[in-house]
């Protein structure tokens, strides 16, 4: 059975929301996707801005998944201006809703997902006029060394300081 796109959001945010609460940061979801972002992870005064996006499938391209992003979102992500990185956080769930949670007699509960991410903050504008190729590397899975890695981005961020920011 193919999911619908509401079903793929709310798995999405269960996984995002299983993460950020294991490490203690919390959410903030926004009621419209006005400026290309459904949530914000805080952790210690700091600020990540996230477009979720989530999908049964993604190309393999080397040593990445490869994800075409709207034109319209990626601009508002990338802007210079913004208070908080942006970010794209990509789900990846299996064909068959059926096999997205698995539920193993009384000892746990699994969700059979993983997510990438990549910074779209400062990445320069591109030509094209509907999507455009995000590369996520195999390496940028979404853990809780990824969210340390966004959150001194995020510091640097706000300190004004580029060099070296997460990729």
């Amino acid at each position: 059975m193919d999911a619908e796109t509401w079903q793929k959001e709310q798995i999405s945010r269960a996984y995002l929301h299983a993460v950020a609460a294991r490490e203690g940061c919390t959410l903030g979801d926004w009621a419209v996707d006005k400026d290309g972002v459904d949530t914000t992870l805080r952790r210690r005064g700091r600020m990540v801005d996230v477009q979720l996006k989530c999908t049964q499938e993604l190309r393999r391209l080397g040593d990445s998944y490869a994800f075409d992003l709207d034109i319209k979102t990626y601009d508002k992500l990338r802007e210079a201006d913004r208070s908080a990185p942006g970010y794209l956080f990509v789900m990846i769930v299996p064909r068959d809703i059926k096999d997205w949670i698995h539920l193993h007699d009384d000892e746990f509960f699994l969700l059979r997902c993983t997510a990438y991410y990549a910074c779209i903050q400062d990445r320069p504008a591109v030509n094209t006029s509907s999507t455009t190729v995000i590369h996520l590397p195999f390496a940028s899975r979404l853990d809780g060394d990824a969210l340390d890695r966004m959150f001194e981005h995020s510091r640097r961020h706000a300190l004004g300081t580029r060099e070296g920011m997460a990729a």
